[in-house]
């Protein structure tokens, strides 16, 4: 495949950047602070990985992965991203973000409210429901017995196919979670959401950042989509 731009690069920007690479997929990242800032991570995952502005990842390929704060998506001029395939791993946590009132209100979802940003972009939801340092862990070749599922959300049938064509070539399955509207189903606090992955799903919070994960399969993920309650997010602790 072209290039995989990534914005962001933070825990799960990283991560997937460092599956990318091991596929041989070439990877344009870009951050907020410039390309200069980026030296020890490209160092770190070798070509065929570059930094580049956000303009250069957007342009890097028909693939994006937008990896930024919810309140940072924002600062992205929209027209960038149109007619890419963009896989959004936003999450609302009030506690960084701040209030947002549509989504306290559950009057629209999180990547509902990054689509209305990015109107021309083909939004797909993704890499939001695990934990970074579970990325890594638990990616497998194709036909593993062990091979993790993630879910994927999204509008557009044909963006939702391209977005998990790359994620298998990254180490997953992916179970279709519908559609934008939908996508509450693997937002924080579901049962599809993080600690459906941890080896132990009764760690405590404050160390679940350092905690094993366990493989997921196709199955079991269908299950928790199937039985999540939608969390009204103005009651959430995080």
């Amino acid at each position: 495949m072209s290039a995989l731009g990534i914005i962001g690069s933070g825990n799960i920007g990283a991560a997937v950047a460092r599956l990318a690479v091991a596929a041989g997929i070439p990877v344009v990242v870009a951050n907020s602070r410039g390309p200069q800032s980026l030296t020890g991570l490209i160092a770190e995952l070798g070509p065929p990985a570059t930094a580049g502005t956000v303009e250069q990842a957007a342009r890097a390929g028909d693939l994006i992965l937008l990896s930024v704060p919810l309140t940072a998506h924002t600062a992205i001029p929209a027209g960038l991203l149109n007619g890419k395939v963009v896989l959004d791993t936003s999450n609302y946590y009030p506690y960084r973000d701040g209030r947002i009132a549509e989504l306290d209100q559950d009057k629209i979802t999180t990547s509902e409210l990054v689509h209305r940003h990015f109107p021309q972009a083909r939004l797909v939801k993704a890499f939001n429901n695990i934990l970074a340092h579970h990325i890594p862990q638990l990616a497998r070749p194709a036909g593993a017995p062990d091979r993790t599922a993630l879910p994927i959300a999204g509008d557009d049938a044909d963006a939702k196919t391209a977005a998990s064509t790359l994620i298998h070539q990254l180490g997953y399955d992916t179970v279709d979670a519908g559609t934008l509207a939908q996508s509450w189903r693997i937002e924080p606090e579901t049962t599809a959401y993080t600690r459906l992955y941890l080896a132990d799903p009764a760690t405590p919070g404050e160390q679940m950042m350092q905690a094993p994960a366990r493989p997921v399969p196709a199955a079991e993920l269908r299950r928790a989509l199937e039985t999540a309650e939608r969390v009204h997010v103005a009651d959430r602790a995080f």
